[in-house]
């Protein structure tokens, strides 16, 4: 699947962002707390502040996080919109499969009659 405008986000963009394990406690922890910047996730996390700053970037291309400067500082804020997307995709994906899979059981089961 392919961008159709500026803002969304591919599936797979949202996929490979969450694939890591410390990208989604700090998409949970912007989630849960409404917000917050680079150095208040690293306090809470086991890694520096130069990585959460990576992986912020990665949430953003992803569209997962936005970033608002407020004064000096940068705060960042989870975006549940690709995530949804994401989500209506993976289900018709799992409906497209649950039909085929029933045609190929149906076929067998066909193919096994009397």
């Amino acid at each position: 699947m392919t961008r159709t405008t500026e803002d969304e986000q591919a599936p797979e963009d949202v996929l490979a962002a969450l694939a890591d394990p410390i990208r989604r406690e700090i998409l949970a922890v912007l989630a849960r707390e409404g917000g917050a910047t680079s150095t208040s996730l690293a306090a809470r996390l086991p890694i520096t502040r130069q990585a959460v700053a990576k992986h912020l970037s990665v949430l953003g291309h992803a569209g997962l996080v936005r970033a608002h400067r407020a004064g000096r500082e940068v705060r960042y804020e989870a975006d549940p919109q690709p995530l949804r997307r994401t989500t209506r995709w993976m289900d018709t994906l799992a409906t497209q499969w649950e039909h085929r899979l029933n045609t190929i059981k149906n076929l067998a089961e066909g193919a096994a009659g009397p």
